[in-house]
């Protein structure tokens, strides 16, 4: 792994993920989450805070050991009503038992997952039939013109930002993935319109 992947990328991504306008999607959707509750690319912990006293448990799973390292440090530095357990892991191949959790949260981490689809079947073999999985991600968007830039920018965004594509359709990935998806909004935030159409739901096991 190079310098700039282990050492400078995590700095990055956690700063980008300390931005303001973020907050308003992390307490809108993370309120919602119960129970034992899995959060994919749980970076280094801006979630923990907004989890609600419904959470139970939250494991946080990452691929990331310095991100990691930074959540170790979260939870360190903070009280929280639940424990907090932490897993070095792919999301590609979660390391828990099939039908064993309440909740699946992802918050703008679908992007950069190198086999999304394999990722997303995990997500839902991990849920309990009646379980949720909660997600904010930007994707791509419904207008042809910033459509054509996310094309044309991803090849050169992901290798400067950890293999962020900008262009995934994340509601038909959730969807083929076996997800049946009961709220979805979309929208662009502030921002650069390539970077910046949001997909907001909750899905259940179809």
């Amino acid at each position: 792994m190079s310098i700039y992947q282990d050492r400078v990328l995590p700095y990055l991504i956690h700063l980008s993920m300390r931005q303001g306008n973020l907050a308003t999607y992390r307490q809108r959707l993370l309120s919602a989450a119960e129970g034992r509750i899995l959060e994919i690319g749980v970076g280094s912990g801006h979630n923990f805070r907004y989890y609600s006293e419904r959470a139970n448990h939250v494991i946080g799973l990452d691929p990331s050991p310095k991100l990691l390292s930074m959540a170790r440090e979260t939870i360190r530095s903070q009280a929280f009503p639940f424990p907090v357990e932490l897993l070095q892991a792919s999301a590609e191949a979660i390391p828990l038992r099939s039908g064993s959790l309440d909740t699946v949260v992802t918050t703008w981490t679908l992007c950069t997952i190198p086999n999304v689809t394999s990722a997303l079947a995990e997500m839902c073999r991990v849920l309990k039939p009646d379980g949720r999985f909660l997600f904010v991600e930007h994707g791509l968007s419904p207008d042809p013109a910033v459509r054509r830039w996310q094309d044309r920018l991803t090849p050169i965004w992901k290798r400067i930002s950890g293999g962020c594509h900008l262009n995934r359709a994340i509601s038909q990935l959730v969807q083929d993935a076996g997800f049946r998806i009961d709220r979805i909004e979309t929208g662009y935030m502030k921002g650069l319109q390539p970077m910046t159409y949001m997909y907001e739901g909750f899905a259940r096991p179809a």
